[in-house]
C-alpha cells in the first residue's frame, strides 16, 4: 500500500548528524520529514521515539520487541546505519513483516586503522607520554616494537582481514580464527589457520577481537580463558563491549597476566562514571569512534539513506538482514 502522507523519518544515529556530507543532502532530496534524537537509546528512550514514524535510520539503539509493537503499523522500514545488529530483535522484526536493512563493507578500514592506533597506544605507552608532557614533564617509559610479534585475530571477516594485511605490513606474524575461512586471502597474506579458539588464546602475543556478538560469543574473554593466554598478552577489541567480560578483565589487568587492553567499546555506553576500566594505566579506552571518520560516516550514511529510499519506493535495497521478508511501496 502507498502511503499518502508525506513519511515522517526518525533518524538517531549521532556520527551521521555531525559530520558533514551528500547523506545530509541525499535524505533532504526525498522531501520527508526528519526528526532526530541523540543515540545511542535505551528501550524508553527508543519507546518514546516511535509510533508516529514511518522509517528509522537507526544505529545503536535498544529496539526490543516491546518498540517495535509500539512501532507497527506505521513502522514500514528499518534501516541500521553499520552492520552490527544485536542490539535489534531480528526475529521479531522477520516475525512482524518489517524489513530490517543495514550496511555491510563500508567501515572496515576504518575500524582495522583503529585497531592499531589501540595497539601502538598501549605499545608504545602514548597516553603516559602525552600526559607527561603537556603536564610540563619529561617522563618516560620504555615501550615495544610490534615487530615479530604474533597477533591473533577473532573472525576474519571484512575487518579482520584489513587488520591482517595492516599487520604483514607491521612486519608481524598473524594467526586467524573462523569458522568461514578464506584459503586465497589467507594464503596470499600468510595468515595461520588456528584450529580452534583455544589454539589462538595460547599462541599469541596480541589479540584482537572481530566477530559479532552471539550468545556463543558474549563473555568469550574471562577469567577462564585468559588464564590459557600468554602471561603479558595484549587484547584489542573494536567489535562489541559484551564480548570482553568487564570484571575479569579489569582484574587480569590489575594483575598484570593482561598487560594492556585497547578498546573502543565498552559493556554500557555510555558508561557510568565508576565503570572499572576507565581508570587503570593499562588500558585505552575510546568512545565507540572506530568507524568515524569522514569518509566512512559518509559512505555508512549514504547507504543507510539509499536502503531507505529504495525499500520506501518499492525497490531492493543495498542490503538487508531479513531477506525472507518482502519490500512494498510506500511512497
Amino acid at each position: 500500500m502507498t502511503t499518502t502522507a508525506t513519511p515522517r523519518i526518525l533518524l538517531t544515529t549521532t556520527s551521521f548528524q555531525d559530520t558533514p556530507g551528500r547523506h545530509h543532502q541525499l535524505l533532504a532530496e526525498t522531501g520527508w520529514e526528519v526528526v532526530t534524537a541523540r543515540g545511542p537509546l535505551n528501550e524508553a528512550d527508543t519507546l518514546a521515539a516511535v509510533g508516529e514514524v514511518d522509517g528509522y535510520i537507526c544505529g545503536d539503539d535498544a529496539i526490543t520487541r516491546a518498540v517495535l509493537e509500539k512501532a507497527l503499523p506505521r513502522l514500514k522500514v528499518l534501516s541500521k546505519y553499520g552492520i552490527g545488529v544485536d542490539k535489534i530483535d531480528v526475529a521479531a522484526c522477520t516475525e512482524m513483516g518489517l524489513p530490517l536493512l543495514f550496511t555491510p563493507g563500508v567501515n572496515h578500514t576504518t575500524v582495522a586503522e583503529h585497531t592499531f592506533l589501540l595497539l601502538l597506544a598501549l605499545e608504545k605507552h602514548l597516553l603516559f607520554h602525552c600526559d607527561s608532557t603537556r603536564a610540563g614533564g619529561w617522563k618516560r617509559k620504555t615501550g615495544h616494537e610490534i615487530l615479530g610479534k604474533r597477533i591473533g585475530i577473532v573472525g576474519l571477516g571484512r575487518i579482520g582481514r584489513e587488520v591482517a594485511i595492516r599487520a604483514r605490513a607491521f612486519g608481524m606474524e598473524v594467526t586467524g580464527y573462523d569458522l568461514y575461512w578464506d584459503e586465497a586471502f589467507a594464503a596470499e597474506h600468510a595468515v595461520h589457520r588456528a584450529a580452534s579458539i583455544d589454539e589462538l588464546f595460547a599462541s599469541c602475543d596480541i589479540i584482537s577481537l572481530h566477530t559479532n556478538l552471539t550468545d556463543e560469543t558474549r563473555d568469550l574473554v574471562r577469567a577462564e580463558t585468559i588464564a590459557t593466554m600468554k602471561s603479558g598478552v595484549i587484547i584489542l577489541n573494536c567489535a562489541r563491549g559484551e564480548i570482553v567480560n568487564t570484571a575479569d578483565m579489569a582484574a587480569a589487568l590489575a594483575s598484570g597476566q593482561i598487560a594492556g587492553y585497547g578498546t573502543d567499546v565498552l559493556d554500557a555506553e555510555p558508561p557510568p562514571a565508576d565503570h572499572p576500566l576507565l581508570t587503570l594505566p593499562n588500558c585505552v579506552v575510546t568512545p565507540h569512534v572506530g568507524s568515524r571518520t569522514s569518509e566512512s560516516v559518509e559512505r555508512q550514511a549514504v547507504a543507510a539513506v539509499t536502503n531507505l529510499i529504495n525499500a520506501m519506493r518499492g525497490e531492493k535495497p543495498l542490503a538487508q538482514v531479513n531477506p525472507e521478508v518482502a519490500i512494498t511501496k510506500h511512497v
